[in-house]
Protein backbone atom coordinates (compact mmCIF):
# COMPACT_ATOMS: atom_id res chain seq x y z
CA UNK A 1 0.00 0.00 0.00
CA UNK A 2 2.83 2.46 -0.18
CA UNK A 3 1.91 5.87 -1.52
CA UNK A 4 -1.78 5.12 -0.57
CA UNK A 5 -1.27 5.34 3.77
CA UNK A 6 -1.93 9.00 3.52
CA UNK A 7 -5.54 9.20 2.56
CA UNK A 8 -5.77 7.84 6.07
CA UNK A 9 -3.77 10.37 7.76
CA UNK A 10 -5.62 12.71 9.86
CA UNK A 11 -3.86 16.48 9.05
CA UNK A 12 -2.35 16.54 13.05
CA UNK A 13 -1.64 20.69 12.37
CA UNK A 14 -2.60 22.74 10.09
CA UNK A 15 0.47 24.09 8.34
CA UNK A 16 2.39 21.67 10.14
CA UNK A 17 6.06 21.55 8.34
CA UNK A 18 6.91 18.56 6.28
CA UNK A 19 9.77 15.98 7.94
CA UNK A 20 13.13 16.73 6.66
CA UNK A 21 14.80 13.73 4.99
CA UNK A 22 17.70 13.52 6.70
CA UNK A 23 17.57 12.79 10.95
CA UNK A 24 17.81 15.31 13.47
CA UNK A 25 21.41 16.01 14.38
CA UNK A 26 23.25 13.58 16.54
CA UNK A 27 22.88 14.77 20.29
CA UNK A 28 19.86 16.52 19.71
CA UNK A 29 17.04 15.94 21.73
CA UNK A 30 13.70 17.16 20.83
CA UNK A 31 10.69 18.07 23.23
CA UNK A 32 10.36 14.86 25.49
CA UNK A 33 7.40 15.75 28.20
CA UNK A 34 4.46 13.61 28.24
CA UNK A 35 3.80 11.47 25.69
CA UNK A 36 1.73 12.68 23.16
CA UNK A 37 -1.78 11.80 22.40
CA UNK A 38 -2.24 13.13 18.41
CA UNK A 39 -3.56 10.68 16.46
CA UNK A 40 -1.43 9.57 13.46
CA UNK A 41 -4.27 6.84 11.76
CA UNK A 42 -7.94 7.81 10.89
CA UNK A 43 -10.02 4.73 11.91
CA UNK A 44 -8.55 1.28 12.61
CA UNK A 45 -6.72 -0.15 9.96
CA UNK A 46 -3.47 -1.20 10.19
CA UNK A 47 -0.13 0.45 8.70
CA UNK A 48 1.53 -3.03 6.72
CA UNK A 49 5.59 -2.83 7.78
CA UNK A 50 8.25 -4.56 5.83
CA UNK A 51 10.74 -5.78 8.04
CA UNK A 52 13.84 -7.03 7.25
CA UNK A 53 14.00 -10.59 8.61
CA UNK A 54 17.54 -11.34 9.01
CA UNK A 55 19.51 -8.32 10.83
CA UNK A 56 19.38 -9.52 14.96
CA UNK A 57 19.35 -8.02 17.04
CA UNK A 58 18.02 -5.17 15.47
CA UNK A 59 14.96 -6.48 13.55
CA UNK A 60 14.86 -10.65 12.34
CA UNK A 61 12.39 -13.02 12.16
CA UNK A 62 12.00 -15.40 14.79
CA UNK A 63 13.00 -18.71 12.94
CA UNK A 64 15.03 -18.24 10.10
CA UNK A 65 13.52 -20.73 7.83
CA UNK A 66 11.10 -19.17 5.68
CA UNK A 67 8.69 -22.00 5.16
CA UNK A 68 8.54 -22.14 8.84
CA UNK A 69 5.28 -20.10 10.70
CA UNK A 70 7.96 -18.06 13.14
CA UNK A 71 9.27 -16.28 9.75
CA UNK A 72 6.54 -13.80 9.91
CA UNK A 73 6.90 -12.97 13.69
CA UNK A 74 8.85 -9.86 14.48
CA UNK A 75 11.87 -9.92 17.22
CA UNK A 76 14.34 -7.31 17.71
CA UNK A 77 15.22 -3.79 18.64
CA UNK A 78 13.02 -2.77 16.01
CA UNK A 79 10.00 -4.90 16.71
CA UNK A 80 9.87 -4.08 20.39
CA UNK A 81 9.53 -0.08 19.34
CA UNK A 82 6.63 -0.84 16.57
CA UNK A 83 4.83 -2.62 19.77
CA UNK A 84 5.28 0.11 22.09
CA UNK A 85 4.24 2.60 19.01
CA UNK A 86 0.99 0.67 19.25
CA UNK A 87 0.07 0.56 22.80
CA UNK A 88 0.78 4.42 23.04
CA UNK A 89 -2.71 5.49 24.09
CA UNK A 90 -4.88 7.77 21.02
CA UNK A 91 -2.26 7.24 18.77
CA UNK A 92 -4.20 4.83 16.39
CA UNK A 93 -1.47 2.72 15.20
CA UNK A 94 -1.34 -0.32 14.63
CA UNK A 95 0.80 -2.37 12.75
CA UNK A 96 0.55 -5.81 10.16
CA UNK A 97 3.80 -7.19 10.14
CA UNK A 98 5.60 -8.92 7.24
CA UNK A 99 8.97 -10.35 6.87
CA UNK A 100 11.39 -9.31 3.84
CA UNK A 101 14.51 -11.45 3.03
CA UNK A 102 16.19 -9.45 0.25
CA UNK A 103 18.05 -6.47 1.58
CA UNK A 104 18.68 -4.76 -1.73
CA UNK A 105 16.40 -2.07 -2.21
CA UNK A 106 14.29 -2.33 0.84
CA UNK A 107 14.09 1.04 1.82
CA UNK A 108 12.38 1.49 -1.72
CA UNK A 109 9.70 -1.07 -1.27
CA UNK A 110 6.85 2.02 0.17
CA UNK A 111 7.37 3.95 -3.12
CA UNK A 112 5.90 0.78 -4.94
CA UNK A 113 2.80 0.43 -5.61
CA UNK A 114 1.83 -2.70 -4.05
CA UNK A 115 4.78 -2.06 -1.18
CA UNK A 116 4.19 -1.45 2.54
CA UNK A 117 3.66 1.74 4.29
CA UNK A 118 6.66 1.19 5.69
CA UNK A 119 10.04 -0.12 5.61
CA UNK A 120 12.21 -1.06 8.74
CA UNK A 121 15.34 -3.74 9.56
CA UNK A 122 18.15 -1.38 10.92
CA UNK A 123 17.78 1.00 7.68
CA UNK A 124 20.97 3.61 7.92
CA UNK A 125 19.56 7.17 6.80
CA UNK A 126 21.18 8.20 3.79
CA UNK A 127 20.17 11.29 1.30
CA UNK A 128 20.77 9.03 -1.74
CA UNK A 129 18.29 6.28 -0.60
CA UNK A 130 15.76 8.46 -0.70
CA UNK A 131 15.68 8.36 -4.73
CA UNK A 132 14.69 6.24 -6.81
CA UNK A 133 16.81 4.51 -10.25
CA UNK A 134 15.49 7.82 -11.64
CA UNK A 135 16.66 10.16 -9.42
CA UNK A 136 13.17 11.73 -8.60
CA UNK A 137 12.68 11.95 -4.33
CA UNK A 138 10.44 9.04 -3.51
CA UNK A 139 11.09 8.07 0.31
CA UNK A 140 11.41 9.77 3.57
CA UNK A 141 12.67 8.38 6.84
CA UNK A 142 11.83 8.96 10.48
CA UNK A 143 14.19 10.90 12.27
CA UNK A 144 17.29 8.19 13.51
CA UNK A 145 16.28 6.05 16.76
CA UNK A 146 19.45 3.87 16.39
CA UNK A 147 23.13 4.83 15.83
CA UNK A 148 25.55 2.44 14.45
CA UNK A 149 28.96 2.56 13.01
CA UNK A 150 30.72 0.03 11.02
CA UNK A 151 33.22 -2.73 12.18
CA UNK A 152 34.77 -6.05 11.47
CA UNK A 153 33.69 -9.14 12.90
CA UNK A 154 36.62 -11.49 12.87
CA UNK A 155 37.49 -14.90 14.07
CA UNK A 156 39.27 -14.35 18.01
CA UNK A 157 42.22 -15.91 16.70
CA UNK A 158 42.85 -12.88 14.46
CA UNK A 159 42.00 -10.13 16.62
CA UNK A 160 45.35 -8.59 17.08
CA UNK A 161 46.35 -9.45 13.35
CA UNK A 162 43.17 -7.50 11.69
CA UNK A 163 42.45 -5.24 14.31
CA UNK A 164 42.32 -2.14 12.04
CA UNK A 165 41.25 -1.93 8.58
CA UNK A 166 45.06 -1.10 7.58
CA UNK A 167 45.82 -4.45 8.04
CA UNK A 168 43.40 -5.45 5.28
CA UNK A 169 45.91 -6.46 2.92
CA UNK A 170 45.46 -8.83 -0.25
CA UNK A 171 45.47 -11.93 1.26
CA UNK A 172 42.51 -11.12 3.48
CA UNK A 173 38.96 -12.06 2.79
CA UNK A 174 36.26 -9.20 3.76
CA UNK A 175 32.45 -10.70 3.56
CA UNK A 176 29.98 -7.89 2.92
CA UNK A 177 26.06 -8.26 1.74
CA UNK A 178 25.67 -6.15 -1.19
CA UNK A 179 23.86 -2.97 -0.91
CA UNK A 180 24.19 -2.19 2.69
CA UNK A 181 26.44 0.34 4.58
CA UNK A 182 29.16 -2.41 5.95
CA UNK A 183 29.89 -3.07 1.96
CA UNK A 184 30.15 0.76 1.24
CA UNK A 185 32.02 2.15 4.49
CA UNK A 186 34.27 -0.41 4.03
CA UNK A 187 35.19 0.19 0.53
CA UNK A 188 35.89 3.99 1.01
CA UNK A 189 37.91 2.89 4.14
CA UNK A 190 40.64 0.51 2.45
CA UNK A 191 40.36 2.86 -0.72
CA UNK A 192 39.09 0.43 -3.11
CA UNK A 193 35.98 3.27 -4.19
CA UNK A 194 36.31 6.92 -3.43
CA UNK A 195 33.69 9.08 -1.77
CA UNK A 196 31.52 8.95 -5.11
CA UNK A 197 31.88 5.24 -4.35
CA UNK A 198 33.40 5.05 -8.02
CA UNK A 199 36.19 1.65 -7.82
CA UNK A 200 39.39 2.50 -8.20
CA UNK A 201 40.96 1.56 -12.10
CA UNK A 202 41.67 -2.14 -12.15
CA UNK A 203 39.25 -3.52 -9.73
CA UNK A 204 38.07 -7.03 -10.97
CA UNK A 205 34.90 -7.42 -10.06
CA UNK A 206 33.34 -11.32 -10.16
CA UNK A 207 29.60 -11.49 -11.05
CA UNK A 208 27.23 -14.56 -12.43
CA UNK A 209 27.62 -12.58 -16.30
CA UNK A 210 31.53 -12.98 -16.20
CA UNK A 211 34.06 -10.63 -15.05
CA UNK A 212 34.40 -6.67 -15.29
CA UNK A 213 37.49 -4.77 -14.55
CA UNK A 214 36.51 -0.91 -13.25
CA UNK A 215 38.01 1.67 -15.39
CA UNK A 216 37.75 4.40 -12.56
CA UNK A 217 34.23 5.76 -14.23
CA UNK A 218 31.01 6.48 -13.32
CA UNK A 219 30.25 2.55 -15.30
CA UNK A 220 31.52 0.83 -11.90
CA UNK A 221 30.34 2.63 -8.75
CA UNK A 222 29.12 0.95 -5.40
CA UNK A 223 27.23 2.95 -2.90
CA UNK A 224 25.12 1.97 0.11
CA UNK A 225 22.25 3.17 -2.07
CA UNK A 226 22.98 1.40 -5.37
CA UNK A 227 25.25 -0.46 -7.58
CA UNK A 228 25.75 0.16 -11.16
CA UNK A 229 24.83 -2.72 -13.95
CA UNK A 230 27.89 -4.05 -14.78
CA UNK A 231 28.34 -5.33 -10.89
CA UNK A 232 24.51 -6.50 -10.41
CA UNK A 233 25.14 -9.97 -8.77
CA UNK A 234 28.27 -9.27 -7.54
CA UNK A 235 30.25 -12.18 -6.28
CA UNK A 236 34.02 -11.40 -5.40
CA UNK A 237 35.91 -8.38 -5.76
CA UNK A 238 39.90 -8.23 -6.28
CA UNK A 239 41.35 -4.72 -5.83
CA UNK A 240 43.91 -3.05 -8.19
CA UNK A 241 45.99 -2.44 -4.61
CA UNK A 242 48.24 -4.59 -2.72
CA UNK A 243 47.17 -3.15 0.01
CA UNK A 244 43.61 -3.41 0.10
CA UNK A 245 41.47 -6.75 0.45
CA UNK A 246 39.40 -9.03 -1.28
CA UNK A 247 35.75 -8.62 -1.01
CA UNK A 248 33.55 -11.87 -0.92
CA UNK A 249 29.92 -11.46 -1.34
CA UNK A 250 27.49 -13.88 0.48
CA UNK A 251 23.91 -13.65 2.49
CA UNK A 252 21.20 -13.09 -0.88
CA UNK A 253 19.36 -16.50 0.11
CA UNK A 254 19.54 -16.47 4.10
CA UNK A 255 21.07 -12.71 4.95
CA UNK A 256 23.80 -12.31 7.05
CA UNK A 257 23.93 -16.17 8.74
CA UNK A 258 25.43 -17.34 5.33
CA UNK A 259 28.50 -14.71 5.80
CA UNK A 260 28.78 -15.92 9.65
CA UNK A 261 28.79 -19.49 8.40
CA UNK A 262 31.60 -18.49 6.47
CA UNK A 263 33.83 -16.49 8.94
CA UNK A 264 33.37 -19.98 11.54
CA UNK A 265 34.49 -22.24 8.48
CA UNK A 266 37.28 -20.38 7.35
CA UNK A 267 35.58 -19.27 3.99
CA UNK A 268 36.10 -15.38 4.94
CA UNK A 269 38.81 -14.25 7.41
CA UNK A 270 36.34 -10.78 8.39
CA UNK A 271 32.81 -9.80 8.28
CA UNK A 272 32.52 -5.96 7.64
CA UNK A 273 29.07 -5.16 9.12
CA UNK A 274 27.89 -2.86 11.70
CA UNK A 275 29.14 -2.82 15.66
CA UNK A 276 25.63 -4.15 17.12
CA UNK A 277 25.28 -7.06 15.32
CA UNK A 278 28.92 -8.07 15.38
CA UNK A 279 28.99 -7.50 19.13
CA UNK A 280 25.95 -9.89 19.89
CA UNK A 281 27.35 -12.39 17.75
CA UNK A 282 30.84 -11.71 19.76
CA UNK A 283 29.09 -11.99 22.87
CA UNK A 284 27.17 -15.58 22.37
CA UNK A 285 30.46 -17.10 20.59
CA UNK A 286 33.65 -16.37 22.55
CA UNK A 287 35.04 -18.01 19.07
CA UNK A 288 34.11 -14.26 17.41
CA UNK A 289 35.50 -10.80 18.04
CA UNK A 290 34.97 -7.65 16.86
CA UNK A 291 37.47 -5.39 15.85
CA UNK A 292 38.51 -1.91 13.44
CA UNK A 293 35.88 0.36 14.97
CA UNK A 294 34.47 3.06 12.27
CA UNK A 295 34.82 6.68 13.78
CA UNK A 296 31.66 7.32 11.79
CA UNK A 297 28.06 7.38 13.51
CA UNK A 298 25.42 7.19 11.31
CA UNK A 299 21.22 6.49 12.38
CA UNK A 300 18.82 4.53 11.32
CA UNK A 301 15.06 4.76 11.08
CA UNK A 302 12.02 3.40 8.95
CA UNK A 303 11.22 4.49 5.20
CA UNK A 304 7.92 5.87 4.23
CA UNK A 305 6.55 6.80 0.81
CA UNK A 306 7.47 10.49 0.09
CA UNK A 307 4.36 11.59 -0.06
CA UNK A 308 3.43 10.23 3.30
CA UNK A 309 4.85 13.09 5.48
CA UNK A 310 1.91 13.83 8.00
CA UNK A 311 2.61 9.82 8.56
CA UNK A 312 6.16 10.10 8.97
CA UNK A 313 5.98 13.11 11.25
CA UNK A 314 3.25 11.85 13.71
CA UNK A 315 5.40 8.41 13.82
CA UNK A 316 8.82 10.55 14.08
CA UNK A 317 7.09 12.14 17.38
CA UNK A 318 5.57 9.06 19.08
CA UNK A 319 8.87 7.94 18.69
CA UNK A 320 10.80 10.94 19.99
CA UNK A 321 9.14 10.46 23.04
CA UNK A 322 9.36 6.44 23.11
CA UNK A 323 13.51 7.33 22.89
CA UNK A 324 12.92 10.45 25.05
CA UNK A 325 15.00 12.57 22.67
CA UNK A 326 17.49 9.61 21.70
CA UNK A 327 18.74 9.09 25.38
CA UNK A 328 17.08 5.69 24.95
CA UNK A 329 18.33 3.56 22.53
CA UNK A 330 19.80 -0.12 21.70
CA UNK A 331 22.36 0.09 24.89
CA UNK A 332 18.89 0.95 27.07
CA UNK A 333 16.65 -1.89 25.17
CA UNK A 334 19.25 -4.35 25.43
CA UNK A 335 19.45 -3.99 29.32
CA UNK A 336 15.58 -3.57 30.18
CA UNK A 337 13.22 -4.85 26.91
CA UNK A 338 10.33 -3.43 28.36
CA UNK A 339 11.98 0.07 27.97
CA UNK A 340 9.54 1.19 25.65
CA UNK A 341 6.44 -0.21 26.32
CA UNK A 342 7.11 1.44 30.02
CA UNK A 343 7.32 4.72 28.26
CA UNK A 344 4.20 3.90 25.82
CA UNK A 345 1.92 3.26 29.56
CA UNK A 346 3.83 6.95 30.91
CA UNK A 347 5.73 4.87 33.66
Amino acid sequence: MGGTAWHRILRVAAGAAALAVMPIAAGQAAGTGANPTERCVDGDAALNVGFYAFFAPVSHSAEPDPASPGFAVHKGYEAALLTALEAIPGAGLKFSRAPIAEWDGIWLRPAAADGPDMAGGGITILDSRTRDASGKRAIRFTSGHIAFRQSLLVRAEDAARLATYGALTNDVRVGALAGTTGEARLLRIVGIADDRGALAAGTRVVTPAGEATADGGPGYVITAAEASTALAGRRHLHPASPSAPQVVYLGDDKGEAELLAALGDGRIDALARGEIGNRSVAAGNPAFAVSALDDKVEWGGFALAFEDADLASCIDRHIDYLTDGRRIGYAEWLADPAVFMKRAAGH
